[in-house]
């Protein structure tokens, strides 16, 4: 007797158990997983180094000063103290020889990788502006130098750090890679000194240094139009906005 009620209350706590177990199954709301935060981060795309993003425009190309510079032929050194020089062509302003300088070095990497690109170019519209903007940079570079021997111009003779830093990035690269890479520092590149030659236009009272500002601008604004043309310039490849 004793036996079978002490199974029948077995029976019913453990009915009870099983009971209060649905009933709160169904009343408990469960708690949401969160989400793998580790995996959302690996997916992130990365950051550009520091050291390898373009300069500010004001300094997009170093001033020249600290680089290893060629001497005129024929020209006597002179160093550059930032005054107003007096010529036959008008005064020469710092801002003047600034511009000769920066354009020198922009052709020192900038015809070198496009020459570059006409061989290793994944398509065949990076190839052929890649041509064009290679003769282009020839041409600026004969004026540049023709123009620092009337002025007495010391010019660079080798790329700065950051230049040859994007140089060594997009010949590191291949296929659309290697395409992507040189539209984007190419573009950034004559996007910040676009303002800069346009700043010099407006202000120099030296005609030889007009004339040649024209020309820069002229070829600066052909080479965005060419570099846009390819599709690649991506959001990375423009420089912030000027502060209004």
């Amino acid at each position: 007797m004793r036996s079978r009620q002490g199974h029948r209350g077995l029976a019913l706590a453990a009915a009870c158990l099983a009971t209060v177990a649905a009933i709160t199954a169904c009343t408990v709301p469960t708690v949401p997983q969160a989400p793998d935060t580790a995996r959302v981060a690996e997916a992130e795309p990365t950051d550009i180094p520091e050291e390898l993003m373009a300069p500010p425009a004001t300094s997009l190309t170093g001033d020249g000063d600290d680089q290893e510079e060629a001497q005129p032929t024929g020209q006597a050194e002179t160093g550059d103290n930032g005054e107003t020089r007096q010529t036959k062509w008008g005064p020469l302003s710092a801002a003047d020889r600034d511009l000769i300088k920066k354009v020198r070095l922009a052709t020192l990497w900038e015809m070198t990788i496009a020459q570059e690109a006409i061989q290793r170019g994944n398509s065949a519209r990076v190839r052929e502006i890649s041509r064009e903007i290679s003769e282009q940079h020839h041409d600026l570079d004969n004026q540049a130098r023709d123009l620092a021997g009337k002025l007495d111009v010391r010019l660079p003779v080798r790329p700065t750090e950051d230049q040859q830093k994007w140089m060594a990035d997009i010949s590191g690269r291949s296929g659309r890679d290697y395409d992507v890479t040189y539209v984007k520092w190419l573009r950034l590149a004559h996007g910040q000194i676009f303002a800069f030659i346009g700043q010099v236009r407006g202000s120099t009272q030296n005609t030889l240094v007009r004339k040649f500002a024209e020309a820069c601008n002229e070829a600066v604004l052909n080479h965005q139009r060419l570099l846009e043309s390819t599709g690649l310039a991506g959001p990375e490849a423009f420089p912030d906005p000027p502060e209004v």
